[in-house]
């Protein structure tokens, strides 16, 4: 693939994706997969299987009993689900492990179960969504990892502000962590509407009539379950009633979708 020339500029080397991952996105194409071909494929990469059973083991998913396979990870939870685990088990396991890489990724683990089990009734696909939760911040580990301490600072600055954060990227790389996360995963093959959530999901709702329909849906789910993640006190009604115009679902329809799952995991970090 070609990277952006702001990519090159910053001399970044994006993580391959695992060979697990390329053999797991080919296996997904040719429709109607058995889930024991799935199970398979990702039990032959011991590592990642192993991180994936621990990851379904966890309380977020409330399993009534532990699993010890990916087969039986596969048959409670559905395939859609214990692949996306897996793509976010290979994305941790691409990056080295640091206490502000572990914020990053608690983060994006939590977005992405949230618009995974959200997304049906939005008429969205669940792992396309799921993805896109998880990967909407992997360019900001990149960035964690080339210029570490230069970007802390910027994230302490921005203060959990978006859209400071992107200028003060711009204006100090060249480039933007959205920028970077589609580009990272355009080249692990990623389906087009998640590199497009993920190039554009920090783009203001008022500027989202351009896009693709599925996108525009993809960005409203997201930002009200980002809004939720940033501060769980907030209005579910608000933010929807907010995001609704330009994400081309009505209010009570982004309601209905997220309110039930983040219910679920509010219940889980009680």
């Amino acid at each position: 693939m070609t990277l952006p020339s702001e990519l090159r500029n910053l001399d970044v080397d994006l993580p391959a994706s695992p060979r697990v991952l390329v053999e797991l996105l080919a296996l997904l194409q040719d429709g109607e997969v058995p889930l024991a071909a799935v199970a398979q494929l990702i039990e032959s990469d011991m590592a990642l299987a192993s991180a994936v059973v621990r990851t379904v083991n966890s309380a977020m998913f409330g399993l009534l009993r532990r699993v010890q396979t990916v087969g039986e990870a596969v048959r409670y939870l559905g395939t859609d689900e214990v692949v996306a685990i897996t793509y976010e088990s290979a994305l941790r396991a691409a990056f080295p492990p640091t206490p502000a890489l572990d914020a990053v990724w608690s983060h994006a683990s939590r977005a992405g179960l949230l618009m995974g089990r959200s997304a049906q009734a939005l008429g969205l696909d669940a792992l396309q969504a799921h993805t896109a939760g998880l990967f909407a911040r992997c360019g900001q580990a990149v960035l964690l990892v080339k210029v570490a301490q230069p970007y802390a600072a910027l994230l302490a600055a921005a203060r959990g502000d978006r859209q400071a954060l992107v200028q003060a990227e711009q204006k100090t790389f060249g480039i933007n962590h959205a920028a970077l996360g589609s580009a990272l995963c355009a080249a692990w093959g990623l389906a087009p509407d998640v590199v497009k959530y993920v190039r554009e999901h920090v783009r203001p709702p008022g500027q989202w009539a351009e896009l693709q329909t599925p996108v525009r849906r993809l960005l409203g789910l997201g930002a009200v379950v980002e809004a939720l993640l940033a501060d769980a006190s907030v209005s579910v009604a608000d933010v929807a009633a907010a995001v609704s115009p330009g994400s081309g679902c009505g209010p009570a329809d982004l309601v209905a979708a997220v309110q039930p799952s983040w219910r679920r995991l509010q219940a889980v970090d009680a």
